[in-house]
C-alpha cells in the first residue's frame, strides 16, 4: 500500500509553529517514501472557521515549501459523516443521549468528588423508547455517543512505542452534535478511512483520540492507519507555547524576514537525536526524516536558535534567492554584505549606506581629513582599501583600531559591518571623500 498522509487544520486561526511542525513531519514523510500529501481543512465549526484563515493556511503552506496532492473540506462531505454514523447506529454502536451540559457537569463533578475518572455513566442506556420518545416530545434533541467496546485498544505508535488503553475506562464520546454535525472524532475517523490514509502524524495531545478512533475505523469495517504522536513543542522556560502563538504564526515570522528553509531544517530536526543544522532542500530534509528519531521528551523551542539558523542561511544565499524582494540591491552588494545579515530586508540598510546620503559620524576631523587626501583615484576594487589604508598607516603612524575605526565610522556611520574592502568600492571615491570631510553624502 502506498503512503498517503494528511495534515488537518482547522481554518479558525493562524497556523502557528506547532501546525508547522506537524505539517512538515507529514510532507517530508510522504516524499521520502514516495507517498501522497492531503490537505484536509477541517472546517466543519460553522462559528468560527472563516474563509480568510483557509487562503491564509494555503499561503503558509506554500511559503514554506508544502505543496499538497489533493485537498479537501470536510464542510463538502457532510453526507460521508452522516452515513458512517447510519451504519454505526444499526450496528448497535451509535446512541442517543439527551443529558443537557448542566447535567452532564454535575455528573462529572459527583465522580470527582468520589475519586473516580469523569467518564460518561452510560444512563442513556437505560431510557425505553417510551422515555426516549417523552424526551424528544418535550422538545430533549439528543446528541449520539459512540458505544466503546470494554476491551484493550493497543497499537505500536511510530514515535511513543507500545501504546495501551482499556475501553472500560475511557468514556463513550460525543460524535454527533444534537443539530446533527458531526465532531472530529468522527469525521477525522471516516475521512481517514475513506481518504486512505495509511499514517497518521501528530501531536501527542490526541493520543485518547486514537484510541477511540480506532475502535470507530473496525466498526466501520475499515483498514485502522498506523499513528505517530510528536511531542508538543515547549519554551526555554518549560512552558506550552499556546499563549505566545500569536507571534509565533507563520504569518508573523514570515513578515519578520524569516526564511522558510531556516525554519523547515529547524523544525524537521527539533525533538529528534540528529544536531539541528542547516539544510540546503526539503528533498535533503526527506530523505533524513526517521520517526524512530523523535524521542518522547517535549523539545524546547528556542527564538533565539531559529534566527541564528536563519543568518546562517543569508551566508550562503545566492543573489538569485532575494533579488525580487530587494529592490535596488544587486549582486555585488548582495554578496559585500550577506555574512552580516540576520535576515534579508536588512540589506536595504546596507544599500542606504552605500548609495547615501548619509551623515558621516567623525571621530577624529583632522585625520579624516588626511585620510580624504590619500584616497586613490577610481576604479576601486577590493584591493583598493589595503593599499589606501597602508597609505595612511605610513602617513600618520596609526594602526589597528586607531587607523581603521575612525575610517569605518566616516564611510558608513557604523560601528561594525560588512568587510570594508568590499565597501569602498560600492561606496565610491567622490562620496567617500565627503563623508570624510564631514559632509552628507
Amino acid at each position: 500500500m502506498s503512503v498517503r498522509v494528511r495534515f488537518a487544520p482547522s481554518p479558525t486561526g493562524l497556523l502557528h509553529l506547532g501546525n508547522a511542525r506537524a505539517a512538515l513531519v507529514n510532507w517530508l514523510f510522504a516524499r521520502r517514501h514516495g507517498g501522497r500529501f492531503l490537505l484536509r481543512l477541517d472546517d466543519t465549526d460553522r462559528e468560527r472557521s472563516r474563509e480568510d484563515y483557509v487562503a491564509a493556511i494555503e499561503e503558509d503552506l506554500r511559503w514554506l515549501g508544502l505543496g499538497w496532492d489533493e485537498r479537501a473540506r470536510q464542510s463538502e462531505r457532510l453526507a460521508h459523516y452522516a452515513a458512517a454514523a447510519e451504519a454505526l447506529r444499526a450496528a448497535g454502536r451509535l446512541y442517543p443521549c439527551y443529558e443537557s451540559e448542566t447535567e452532564l457537569a454535575l455528573k462529572r463533578r459527583a465522580q470527582q468528588a468520589a475519586g473516580l475518572p469523569p467518564r460518561y455513566d452510560r444512563a442513556a442506556l437505560a431510557l425505553s423508547d417510551t422515555q426516549r420518545a417523552a424526551l424528544e416530545a418535550a422538545g430533549h434533541e439528543p446528541h449520539w455517543r459512540f458505544l466503546l467496546r470494554e476491551e484493550e485498544v493497543h497499537w505500536h505508535d511510530l514515535v511513543q512505542g507500545e501504546k495501551r488503553f482499556q475501553g472500560q475506562h475511557l468514556s463513550d464520546p460525543v460524535l454527533l452534535r444534537h443539530d446533527g454535525l458531526p465532531l472530529y472524532t468522527l469525521s477525522s475517523a471516516v475521512d481517514d478511512l475513506e481518504f486512505g490514509i495509511t499514517h497518521v502524524i501528530r501531536g501527542e495531545d490526541h493520543v485518547s483520540n486514537t484510541a477511540v478512533q480506532i475502535q470507530i475505523a473496525q466498526a466501520l469495517g475499515g483498514h485502522v492507519p498506523a499513528y505517530a504522536h510528536l511531542p508538543l513543542l515547549i519554551d526555554a522556560e518549560g512552558k506550552g507555547l499556546s499563549k505566545r502563538l500569536g507571534s509565533l504564526s507563520l504569518a508573523a515570522l514570515r513578515r519578520q524576514g524569516l526564511e522558510p528553509l531556516a525554519l523547515a531544517s529547524y523544525l524537521a530536526k527539533l525533538g529528534t537525536a540528529d544536531a539541528i543544522a542547516l539544510r540546503h532542500s526539503l528533498d535533503e530534509l526527506a530523505a533524513e526524516l526517521d520517526l524512530g528519531r523523535f524521542g518522547r521528551a517535549q523539545p524546547r523551542f528556542d527564538e533565539q536558535e531559529l534566527w541564528q539558523l536563519n543568518a546562517k542561511l543569508m551566508h550562503e544565499l545566492p543573489y538569485e534567492a532575494v533579488a525580487a524582494r530587494l529592490p535596488g540591491v544587486d549582486a555585488a552588494l548582495w554578496l559585500a554584505v550577506r555574512g552580516n545579515l540576520r535576515r534579508a530586508e536588512d540589506a536595504l540598510a546596507w544599500l542606504a549606506v552605500t548609495q547615501g546620503p548619509l551623515t558621516p559620524v567623525i571621530e577624529d576631523a583632522a585625520f579624516c581629513r588626511a585620510a580624504a587626501d590619500l584616497l586613490p583615484p577610481e576604479p576601486f576594487d577590493r584591493g583598493t582599501w589595503k593599499r589606501w589604508t597602508e597609505a595612511v598607516r605610513q602617513a600618520t603612524g596609526r594602526a589597528g583600531r586607531a587607523l581603521f575605526h575612525p575610517l569605518r565610522l566616516a564611510l558608513t556611520a557604523r560601528e561594525q559591518g560588512p568587510e570594508m574592502a568590499a565597501l569602498l568600492p560600492l561606496i565610491g571615491r567622490e562620496k567617500a571623500a565627503r563623508r570624510l570631510q564631514g559632509e552628507r553624502a
